[in-house]
């Protein structure tokens, strides 16, 4: 079969492997559709993100979906030619956090296509995957394009249910590349009464309106657009933060009313923060990272229409056209979520 394999920056190679078979528990899935995440982006033009680099060549991929073509032994509640999406998060279930259901931040945690620990966790960018049956949530009546996007909208979702209740409340979203689209329609569907949204691109931006954000700002067109909102304290009850940029937080954290709650998603390193309006403000600052429960519910809500990800798909392309899906998918003036299709 083939994978698509990082080895360096800007050296993305498509390898022939092996083709594993199902064990007890065990599924084998040919895949459908896989979706270039930001962690894939900066694998490909970076060979990783802060601390975390390359060491060795890498399978990426981890927004995937597929067909299943083999069970493997016990495995019960799904069916071969059935559509799963396939969840990245694979936490141990044995360790303090586990046991605490903080799955997210297992001790132990093989999420696909991490240059976190050494050796690193293989991808999900392969023709034919072998994953646990426990990963695979049914997709029946989704588009296998839907189905990878399972994995970004249980991101925000997450994130969501570390905000607490939304209903009602105003919210400010900091960039709109899929998380923060996303994000818009996680707090919309939560009860969010008014959605500003700021992006440095009218073409991100116009697919944030039509995701139903109220109001849209270009920083980069009109960079002082967020001033009117510091008055009397600030504006917005929740700031979704997903640039992980510094001017972003700050412009942020001075438009939020007291007490107002700030869910960081954006992973762009550590940053210098206005510690002294955080405290004056008793602003509340949450990190929100991966997810796990939500990726089942993401699969739900798509599936009964309660949230619609087609419009964020921009392209698909085949794998033998991966170059050229990385490139496209890294141009915020035309893309949104690029898709590589395994079909």
């Amino acid at each position: 079969m083939r994978a698509i394999v990082i080895h360096a920056p800007r050296d993305l190679r498509i390898e022939e492997r092996g083709i594993a078979e199902p064990g007890p528990g065990e599924v084998q899935i040919k895949l459908a559709s896989g979706g270039i995440c930001g962690s894939d982006l900066h694998y490909y033009q970076h060979g990783g993100f802060s601390t975390v680099r390359l060491k060795e060549p890498m399978i990426l991929g981890h927004e995937v979906s597929g067909y299943i073509i083999r069970l493997g032994e016990g495995v019960e509640g799904l069916r071969e030619g059935q559509l799963v999406a396939v969840s990245p998060s694979r936490p141990c279930g044995a360790c303090r956090y586990c046991q605490e259901g903080l799955h997210n931040q297992c001790l132990n945690m093989r999420f696909y296509g991490s240059a976190m620990p050494f050796p690193h966790i293989q991808g999900a960018f392969s023709e034919i995957l072998v994953a646990d049956a426990r990963q695979c949530v049914p997709a029946d009546g989704l588009t296998t394009g839907e189905a990878a996007m399972a994995e970004p909208l249980a991101v925000t979702l997450h994130a969501t249910r570390r905000l607490g209740s939304l209903l009602g409340k105003r919210v400010l979203v900091t960039g709109c590349g899929p998380i923060g689209i996303l994000a818009i329609l996680s707090a919309r569907r939560a009860g969010a009464a008014e959605i500003v949204a700021t992006d440095l691109s009218d073409f991100t931006l116009n697919v944030a309106r039509q995701m139903g954000a109220d109001r849209l700002i270009n920083m980069a067109k009109t960079p002082d657009a967020l001033n009117g909102y510091f008055n009397d304290k600030g504006y917005f009850d929740v700031l979704y933060e997903c640039t992980g940029a510094e001017p972003a937080i700050k412009a942020g954290i001075q438009a939020l009313r007291p007490r107002g709650l700030i869910a960081q998603v954006g992973l762009g390193g550590d940053m210098s923060l206005p510690m002294m309006a955080l405290t004056a403000k008793e602003l509340e600052l949450r990190g929100s990272f991966r997810f796990h429960e939500e990726f089942a519910t993401g699969v739900e809500l798509m599936q009964k229409g309660l949230i619609d990800v087609k419009p964020l798909i921009s392209q698909s392309l085949p794998i033998d056209q991966a170059m050229q899906a990385f490139e496209l998918a890294s141009d915020r003036q035309q893309t949104i979520k690029m898709q590589i299709s395994f079909n």
